[in-house]
């Protein structure tokens, strides 16, 4: 079944010491777009993200986020007790006063606090990568969710493009004549002499000009193959926009040789329901 490049993935975990938020978003792309963002204590395993989107997802711009919230109450800011003492010692050789008043400088100059980096633990990595394949989960069946509503949209403008075939038929089959009967008035109102065999030469070598049989019988095989590529197992919406392309060429190529305002009316008609089709299949995976 076809999947919609649209999605959104969510998983909050619940560490002993922090909420670990992790987050899937994606839109339609030509391509596989990645982008990941991160604590800097988890980049290590950005690689090993970027191979589970890619394999879950397959194309699409994606945007994938780890958002970290303390809830220890642990600061990961400490006191650089060397730097403080030493900031200290010097402000005593310059001056005297009160010990709790030098702290108070000490503590606004450069360096006096240090930041503490938190290293990656693999338990705690094991957990959030189970995350990240429950958010994986998560985006992929709002895709295929997402994809229903298009293939039902999607099975309704092909029914209309048949319908619209049909009627082609009902006027081609009258077309012809009414052509032949244009034209033979067009030279009896010249009131000239002409070669009555030459004119069938001619007269047959034009209509053949105008026939669209084998547009006809295309166009209904394009239209099958589409129907049957959206019941497919594998979701391939690049194939999807090939057929559309050649449905189109066939739509052009009808209209074009119709020579006839009927037809033509119908093959507008064609059009502004491919048109549709070539919107929605940009966003099918």
């Amino acid at each position: 079944m076809i999947q919609s490049m649209t999605g959104y993935g969510k998983c909050v975990l619940h560490l002993p010491r922090k909420k670990v938020t992790v987050e899937v978003k994606s839109l339609n792309s030509k391509n596989l777009d990645l982008n990941t963002r991160m604590p800097s204590y988890y980049k290590e395993k950005d690689m090993e993200v970027r191979k589970k989107l890619a394999k879950s997802l397959m194309r699409g711009k994606v945007d994938f986020s780890i958002y970290v919230e303390t809830t220890s109450g642990e600061s990961q800011n400490a006191i650089n007790k060397q730097v403080v003492s030493s900031y200290i010692e010097e402000l005593k050789a310059m001056s005297s006063g009160d010990e709790i008043h030098f702290l108070e400088i000490a503590m606004r100059l450069p360096d006096a606090l240090k930041v503490v980096r938190e290293e990656l633990d693999a338990g705690e990595w094991q957990l959030i990568s189970e995350g990240i394949d429950k958010a994986l989960l998560e985006i992929v069946q709002y895709r295929k969710d997402e994809a229903f509503s298009l293939e039902d949209d999607f099975k309704l403008r092909i029914a209309n493009i048949q319908n619209y075939l049909e009627e082609i038929k009902q006027l081609d089959a009258q077309r012809l004549s009414n052509v032949k009967v244009r034209l033979r008035k067009a030279v009896d109102e010249l009131k000239v002499s002409i070669d009555e065999n030459r004119f069938e030469q001619e007269l047959i070598y034009y209509l053949e000009k105008l026939d669209i049989n084998e547009e006809k019988v295309r166009l209904a095989n394009h239209l099958d193959y589409f129907l049957k590529e959206l019941s497919n197992d594998h979701s391939d919406g690049k194939k999807l926009g090939f057929i559309v392309q050649e449905i189109g060429r066939e739509i052009n190529t009808t209209g074009s040789k119709s020579n006839d305002a009927a037809m033509q009316q119908v093959v507008v008609q064609m059009k502004n329901e491919l048109e549709k089709i070539k919107e929605q299949v940009l966003n099918i995976l």
